[in-house]
């Protein structure tokens, strides 16, 4: 049969227009043999992988991206504010980065958190788009029951905020959306954004979620991060597991999430909560209070290796240490100096460990590779004089993961230990 000609013209003129429309966008040209990790669909091209700039592009225009031999590679949106001077999107010569890309591209991750990961209980929070590993650099959604809470970490995406909420109130109908920004991003972005409502209505504050049976309130427009750390939440249910009976020290506790987990669900004895926010503090006795624990749980307002100073030499001794602390590397240059600091830190928490102790460790450091921490623990065990193992490795909760072409964005280590 042969085809139909009017079909052959439409899908020739379709071709014809997709070329012209590439054809027509600057060209960002990728010095010679730099180009095989954005074949290889990491998103980053940073500013010493560019041989030069064709065209004028504006902030945030959309540019395409190619080899020193003019091989095409694929279309990001362009920001000369940043040391990531592009950011990829599409590695399809014919797919613009345009509404119809970002709406298909929110729908593939709101499949994921509904039709794989069944996160769709009203009470709950879930990460409902987490940046690289949903193919959208620069954006993160959390959804708090009704509400949205979005960070915008490339100037490009944050130039198109307007159609990113329409599109999510579309999709999602929530009471309200509000936008949280990073520390450090409105510099390295050139982004000039405000924390605040973006659309709907304000959350209460607090505002109340459930996780594995314990329930936390949370302040979306004050608290840290999007309002909690849900990248956690089987961390904690895993650590619970451990804690019958202990007494437990938890140190970077914000809001208490490890230590509520270990009381509601693994039956601690006790649990003595520390952080130098005073603010995160009122919040974690509310919730003490709240899931009906508070008789045996203190809190303790402080820097944590004072805390730790203090309690050792009072001779104090837990069943069980968590470590949650910062990002304690924001650049390469800092990762000696945070290692040493992972390594102290670990070293004076095993020192507080009663025998057959359990310690949870956690990094959110990406530039620490999981070798180099681990090589921390190893240091931290010897000076204490401790053995040390590791029962399990894990890492952020499956609504946060990872894309195989970044590396850089597999950031959170959590490792739970036994330290004789």
């Amino acid at each position: 049969m042969s085809e139909n000609p009017s079909e052959v013209e439409t899908e020739t003129t379709i071709a014809a227009d997709a070329d012209s429309a590439l054809a027509a966008l600057p060209v960002v040209v990728i010095k010679k043999r730099r180009a095989l990790p954005f074949f290889s669909r990491h998103p980053w091209v940073f500013t010493g992988a560019i041989a030069r700039v064709e065209g004028d592009p504006a902030a945030g225009a959309e540019v395409q991206v190619v080899t020193d031999r003019g091989e095409f590679i694929a279309r990001g949106l362009f920001n000369p504010h940043s040391n990531i001077r592009v950011r990829l999107y599409s590695w399809r010569a014919d797919c613009a980065v345009d509404e119809t890309f970002l709406s298909e591209r929110l729908d593939a991750a709101l499949a994921l958190r509904r039709d794989v990961l069944d996160r769709n209980q009203p009470e709950s929070a879930c990460r409902l788009v987490a940046s690289e590993a949903d193919g959208l650099s620069g954006l993160t959604v959390d959804r708090y029951g009704k509400w949205l809470v979005l960070q915008l970490t490339s100037f490009a995406l944050a130039e198109r905020r307007d159609v990113i909420v329409r599109l999510l109130k579309e999709k999602l109908s929530p009471a309200g959306i509000l936008l949280r920004t990073e520390k450090g991003i409105r510099d390295a972005e050139g982004l000039q954004l405000s924390d605040g409502l973006l659309e709907g209505e304000a959350p209460p504050s607090p505002m109340f979620i459930e996780e594995f049976g314990v329930q936390y309130g949370l302040d979306l427009l004050q608290g840290q991060k999007t309002g909690f750390y849900l990248d956690q939440r089987d961390n904690r249910a895993a650590f619970a597991k451990y804690t019958a009976g202990r007494s437990v020290l938890d140190l970077f506790c914000y809001t208490g999430g490890f230590g509520l987990s270990a009381m509601v669900n693994g039956g601690a004895r006790g649990v003595l909560g520390a952080d130098a926010s005073e603010a995160a503090l009122k919040i974690a006795q509310a919730n003490a209070e709240l899931n009906g624990v508070a008789d045996r749980m203190a809190f303790e307002k402080g820097d944590a290796f004072r805390v730790l100073d203090r309690l050792r030499e009072e001779g104090q001794q837990f069943g069980a240490v968590v470590l949650d602390p910062p990002k304690m590397a924001r650049h390469r240059s800092a990762v000696p100096s945070a290692l040493k600091g992972y390594a102290q830190l670990n070293r004076a928490a095993m020192e507080l460990l009663s025998p057959n102790g359990i310690l949870v460790t956690c990094s959110c450091s990406g530039l620490v590779s999981r070798a180099d921490f681990e090589a921390a623990l190893a240091k931290a065990a010897i000076d204490a004089g401790r053995n040390l193992q590791i029962l399990e490795t894990r890492g952020p909760a499956a609504d946060h993961p990872a894309s195989v072409f970044c590396p850089e964005n597999h950031y959170l280590d959590c490792y739970i230990c036994r330290v004789e």
